[in-house]
């Protein structure tokens, strides 16, 4: 671990340092290295990951060593030259960056990329290209499993030998082989590439001593009109057969405040931690709803309650990034209150490619800012123990997530899994439900033990948010009222009943009447 800690802290110091040499740079047409000193002797690199994100156009870096994971990522136009090896991840998210690593790359190389240009010149593993849109990887050397796998669009180039699967899953775009390759999976088809094509390509690579022969395979995506379409799989229930009651508390006057603010991000060194005014994360899909509404229309519930936003976000919201916007969702990381990572679409990763992630995120992010990650209940113990690992702030367990697993259900999977993975850590659990929230609905997943809940909203409309809101933070102080607290964190699960016997099965609250669990919660 200290050394995984002390490979994370050089990476990030290295990327501090870049930063603000990297404008100047470009306007000077100079080069910055890294791997030597400043009298030009060389001090290769050893694991260094996550480094030089978003390098913006007209830059030019060029680095030696063996560098790790998530390396040039979410290019924006920059220069990259790699004189060693590089690790998984190599030019994720590209949008303009030429990169060019001088031997052998690791998995997904170019995964997601939209843009520029990706060479690896001794071959790479497995993924290559994986979910590109668009772009251009030539890889001189062998490849491994699944070139292209998901790809909607660019171009892969191999001038050598490929593993099984390749194009699984493609939409779109080609992959050239020029070398072994094997029968493609259904949905893609193998042909000779024309002479057309390989002009064009010849002339895209742009290298004198490198050219694609002319009896190069060439791999497209087959007719996709016969693609049947898979029926979305929804939790079974929802939080109406749990209800809450009072313990030994003496019911609070009408007139009494009740602290409803969940603070999240409290780490033991300097930071800067986020006020939930409600234990809420309202998820919406662009933040320009919210900053358009605020001159004609402006609610103070809405300004100031954060929101987990897709695409521009305001300075305290939360920015989602997960597959989809992950080319151009970083262009705002630098201006957002915090990052949430969606594990569900991206590829599985051991924990020094995470590192390389949230090295480069977190870089281009601000370390001062909180982030987390989310992913599905089904995978609640590795999203806890991957967020305790890696010192995230919030860690959000998504209910929908094709499993079937209602709320109820998942409830006794979180708390076992928060216990275990979280306890002595800072990192905060919470929850994200397929429905609008309820105020009950927030003190019932904040009694569970759960400090956050993430929910879409009613509808896309400013007013209607802010009323939202608005009844949201009356109606929770009522319930707290009610139930004779003074704070939303006094809730726990002393609080809460199961109003039927299926629910108290599943969720092993204690059923109302019968007034304890049922026995199979304590069976061994």
């Amino acid at each position: 671990m200290a050394d995984a800690l002390d490979v994370v802290t050089r990476s990030f110091n290295i990327n501090n340092k870049l930063g603000p040499k990297l404008e100047a740079a470009a306007e000077q047409n100079a080069i910055l290295r890294i791997g030597w000193t400043n009298a030009g002797d060389p001090v290769p690199k050893n694991g260094e990951l996550g480094l030089c994100p978003a390098i913006p156009e007209g830059a030019k870096i060029r680095a030696l060593g063996t560098l790790g994971s998530w390396t040039a990522a979410f290019g924006k136009g920059g220069t990259f030259t790699i004189q060693g090896d590089a690790g998984s991840f190599l030019g994720a998210a590209n949008n303009g960056n030429v990169i060019t690593c001088e031997r052998s790359a690791g998995n997904y190389a170019g995964f997601a990329m939209a843009s520029g240009k990706i060479s690896v010149l001794d071959g790479c593993g497995d993924d290559l290209g994986s979910c590109m849109s668009g772009g251009l990887i030539v890889v001189r050397g062998n490849a491994g499993l699944r070139v292209g796998g998901g790809m909607s669009g660019g171009i892969v180039v191999v001038d050598g030998d490929i593993g099984n699967d390749p194009g699984a899953g493609m939409t779109g775009g080609k992959i050239i082989v020029n070398g072994r390759c094997p029968n493609p999976p259904d949905g893609v088809v193998l042909r000779p590439i024309s002479e057309a094509e390989l002009a064009d390509l010849n002339k895209d690579i742009n290298d004198e001593n490198f050219q694609i022969p002319n009896d190069s395979v060439c791999l497209e995506a087959s007719d996709l009109s016969n693609t049947p379409t898979k029926e979305r799989v929804v939790s079974a229930g929802d939080l109406s057969m749990i209800g809450l009651v009072p313990t030994n508390n003496s019911r609070n006057m009408p007139y009494a405040t009740c602290d409803t603010v969940a603070l999240l991000g409290e780490r033991s060194e300097s930071n800067t931690p986020i006020a939930l005014p409600l234990p809420l994360f309202p998820v919406i899909q662009d933040g320009n709803l919210l900053a358009n509404n605020k001159k004609n229309n402006s609610s103070k519930v809405v300004e100031n309650q954060p929101f987990i936003v897709h695409n521009n976000p305001r300075n305290i919201d939360f920015l989602s990034l997960h597959i989809d916007n992950l080319v151009h969702a970083t262009d705002t990381l630098s201006s957002c209150g915090g990052a949430l990572i969606d594990m569900t679409g991206m590829p599985s990763m051991n924990a020094e490619e995470i590192d390389g992630m949230l090295v480069a995120i977190r870089s281009l992010l601000g370390l001062e800012k909180p982030f987390g990650f989310s992913d599905g209940v089904g995978r609640i113990e590795s999203l806890h123990s991957s967020a305790a690992y890696h010192n995230c702030d919030i860690a959000v367990c998504v209910i929908e997530d094709e499993t079937g697993i209602s709320e109820a259900a998942s409830l006794p999977l979180i708390g076992r899994s928060t216990k275990s993975n979280l306890a002595n850590t800072y990192t905060e659990s919470g929850v994200s439900i397929g429905f609008s929230a309820s105020a009950d609905d927030l003190a019932k997943l904040c009694a569970a033990g759960l400090k956050f809940v993430c929910c879409s909203i009613p509808a896309d409309d400013y007013q209607i948010i802010a009323d939202w809101l608005s009844n949201l933070h009356a109606e929770l102080s009522e319930t707290l009222q009610r139930l004779g607290l003074e704070s939303i964190d006094a809730l726990s699960r002393q609080n809460l009943r199961a109003l039927d016997y299926e629910t108290a099965a599943v969720s092993g609250l204690r059923l109302t009447g019968y007034e304890r669990p049922l026995p199979h919660w304590f069976a061994r």
